[in-house]
């Protein structure tokens, strides 16, 4: 059996949904451990909602006597003599690189990581796109504005400010997609697609309007809080899509259905990564990097 933890937001619990259906998909026996949203407590426990049940969808989750089973890690002394008299080992592979196709060998591992690089799952996408379904949004302005994309060359853009402009996240995340970045990622689209209507999407609606304010742009400002996740279904409707380094424009694209799409991504998704730009062209497949400087790489 292989057990996937899942944490963090809706982005990074579609890529570990992702590894369970990659997993599946070969013939493996695979469980999500959602322990993070159910019973951790403290500092153990996600600040986020378990947004994959919104979704409606089927996986398997481990029990605890599985989850401990994996994770059997105490230090007490009486445990770790248990552990040295019945050669038991912790089987916690941790992801330590951007693509670790290593995994797919193992089995008897629990998997802690987020594995987002598009080369594990590429060749499932489709399954993946008509497994990840959003509930119907109550708002008519979610359905109304699909109903014009439809009649429209529409373009998501996608701005993530809040926290990564903070001091925690800003060592990691600042940098990346810089205004130079979107005007490149604009210009490129505008090169290839006759008259681009642009949707803008951000979690800084004020600057958003600021600075996107033209005739063929707008701004997306009303799915808050637990509606935020129709802003990624809104994404999957435009015919192209321009990320920002995050995991919810990422899936955003991923999900937009249009077999002709441009999807636009940073060459970077953090400032600690050291793949080339020919690496990551290997690992993201038919997406467009720009860098910061707005270049096409």
């Amino acid at each position: 059996m292989i057990i996937i933890h899942v944490m963090g937001g809706l982005g990074n619990q579609l890529y570990q949904y992702a590894l369970y259906e990659k997993l599946k998909s070969l013939g493996r026996e695979v469980k999500l451990d959602l322990y993070a949203y159910r019973e951790a407590q403290g500092d153990d426990r996600e600040w986020r909602s378990l947004e994959l049940e919104w979704l409606g969808l089927d996986y398997e989750v481990c029990t605890a006597e599985e989850r401990k089973k994996f994770l059997d890690n105490s230090m007490k002394p009486v445990d770790r003599i248990r552990r040295k008299l019945v050669g038991r080992k912790d089987r916690t592979v941790k992801e330590c690189a951007e693509y670790m196709p290593e995994i797919f060998d193992m089995d008897d591992v629990y998997l802690y990581g987020f594995w987002g690089c598009e080369r594990y799952y590429a060749d499932i996408i489709p399954l993946l796109q008509e497994k990840i379904v959003f509930p119907n949004s109550k708002n008519p302005k979610n359905s109304e504005i699909i109903n014009a994309m439809a009649q429209q060359n529409a373009v998501s853009i996608h701005i993530r400010r809040k926290d990564y402009l903070t001091v925690a996240d800003g060592k990691r995340y600042m940098g990346i997609c810089t205004d130079a970045y979107y005007n490149g990622a604009m210009t490129y689209i505008a090169e290839r697609v006759e008259n681009p209507m642009f949707y803008i999407f951000s979690d800084d609606a004020d600057y958003a309007r600021e600075h996107y304010n033209k005739p063929n742009m707008h701004v997306v400002d009303w799915n808050t809080g637990s509606d935020s996740m129709f802003d990624m279904k809104l994404m999957s409707c435009c015919r192209h899509n321009i990320c920002a380094n995050s995991t919810f424009s990422i899936w955003g694209a991923r999900l937009n259905k249009n077999a002709d799409k441009i999807a636009i991504r940073p060459l970077r998704h953090d400032n600690y990564e050291v793949s080339d730009a020919e690496t990551v062209h290997k690992n993201w497949q038919g997406w467009t990097l720009i860098n910061a400087m707005g270049e096409l790489e």
